[in-house]
């Protein structure tokens, strides 16, 4: 930052400004997406007032809303027909994680994002150079990555559970029951995020969708190979008929045991995992001591050019022997 002719008191204020702008933003998404400005959106368009310019955009606002959400979803209904679009995307991706959020709020909580790295990275005054890189990772990266461990977590728990809902499906059709009264069932009364899948898969056939469509709607929001599987049984029983009882009943038995397969793997892998866990910590911590000792000893690692480039080529290599310890005991089953 030297080479801007920028001093440390400029630097710093620059920072909290951005810090600052940050702040703002959070509190601009929380007004105007929270409870209390739905609430008021809701009543403006229950209310239909029409006097004034002003009313005819609160009542517009809601119109045209609903229009978006209308073309959301027609395009992820029609998924398949091509590659979808950003916002479609993101939506997806959304939903995979169990987020209930429009995506415009996403894209407001990414800038914040964006905004309060930027002011940190000025703030602790790293080169102007790698600027790029805080923008990419904490605009675009970090989010992403985010809403991948939790749409990985939520399809852990999804599979916890799916047997069970499975066996519910069995028990109905036994009993008489048809299978759309087992799955409003399912959707009632089973765990999440079991239950919310099942919710849109009834609610998309409500709307007049096949259960084809549904099906294939409901692998495109929870991609795991059980609910494939599923929806495979479902749609050749449909087309080729059988007892479906006996064939979910064989699915459900075959995820059982997958299930325990999966869990006797990850208990054989629990040593190696640990072990990388150690070794992965390991550097942090020791910096960590040394930092509280004596801080000048370690400060030279991000004070000196050189130190500069040794931290930066040792959590390079780092990063690299961390990816592939996790190559090796990640298990697919």
């Amino acid at each position: 930052m030297d080479s801007l002719g920028l001093s440390a008191p400029t630097l710093v204020t620059l920072g909290l400004s951005l810090v600052a702008m940050t702040s703002i933003i959070g509190l601009v998404i929380a007004h105007n997406t929270g409870p209390r400005a739905r609430l008021k959106a809701r009543i403006a368009a229950i209310a239909g007032a029409k006097d004034g310019p002003a009313a005819s955009k609160a009542e517009a606002a809601p119109g045209t809303h609903r229009l978006r959400q209308i073309r959301t979803k027609l395009a992820e209904a029609a998924g398949g027909s091509g590659k979808p679009s950003r916002r479609v995307a993101v939506r997806l991706l959304l939903d995979r994680a169990g987020l209930g959020i429009a995506v415009g709020r996403f894209y407001l909580w990414s800038i914040a994002a964006t905004a309060f790295g930027t002011g940190l990275y000025l703030v602790l005054g790293y080169p102007w150079y790698w600027l790029w890189a805080v923008l990419i990772v904490m605009g675009v990266g970090l989010p992403r990555r985010v809403l991948g461990t939790l749409a990985v977590r939520r399809q852990r728990k999804f599979t916890q559970y799916f047997a069970d809902a499975i066996d519910v499906i069995v028990r109905g059709i036994k009993s008489g029951l048809p299978v759309g009264e087992c799955l409003n069932i399912i959707a009632r009364e089973s765990p999440e995020p079991v239950a919310m899948e099942f919710r849109f898969l009834v609610e998309g056939q409500k709307l007049g969708m096949t259960l084809k469509q549904a099906l294939e709607r409901s692998t495109r929001r929870m991609p795991t190979a059980d609910m494939k599987f599923f929806a495979i049984v479902l749609n050749l029983q449909q087309q080729t008929g059988g007892n479906l009882a006996e064939t979910l009943a064989g699915l459900s038995d075959v995820l059982r045991q997958r299930k325990r397969m999966a869990d006797k793997v990850r208990a054989m892998s629990s040593e190696a995992r640990m072990t990388a866990t150690i070794i992965g910590s390991m550097p942090f911590l020791i910096s960590l001591m040394i930092f509280l000792i004596d801080p000048g000893y370690i400060a030279l690692l991000w004070t000196n050019p050189t130190g500069k480039k040794i931290l930066y080529g040792g959590l390079l290599w780092m990063g690299i022997g961390v990816f592939i310890m996790k190559q090796m005991i990640a298990f697919e089953i």
